[in-house]
């Protein structure tokens, strides 16, 4: 059976092509359900070969790359049944950090933001 979507096209079956994305962003990154759950989970795919692309961790944080690093790796050995050196090696060349800064006239000049657009006090 035909499926149709709002833009009109007519699609039978998966897609021919495997899906693929340009990175993977979790928000969070230095909170307890990135601890716990998502570190482990990031390791377990690096592992089985199926996340080859930038990891972009996002938090309020004022962390550098190198404490993400270091809590991914704690995190690993208490809630991820251990560090895996290979694949841990793996996780952090895709490991990149961002801080989300609550306005954009918080970040310091060139520190990359994740907002686009200005505070909303400043909206007219």
């Amino acid at each position: 059976m035909a499926a149709t979507h709002d833009s009109g096209a007519t699609h039978s079956g998966p897609p021919t092509s495997p899906l693929t994305s340009d990175a993977l962003v979790f928000f969070g990154a230095t909170g307890d359900l990135a601890y716990k759950k998502i570190f482990p989970a990031l390791q377990s795919m690096v592992k089985r070969g199926i996340l080859t692309v930038p990891v972009i961790g996002v938090a309020k944080s004022g962390w550098g790359l190198e404490q993400l690093r270091a809590r991914a790796r704690d995190s690993l050995a208490q809630h991820g049944g251990g560090v895996d050196q290979a694949a841990f090696a793996k996780l952090v060349q895709l490991l990149q950090y961002i801080i989300a800064y609550a306005a954009c006239s918080e970040a310091p000049p060139g520190q990359p933001t994740i907002w686009p657009f200005p505070p909303v006090s400043s909206r007219p």
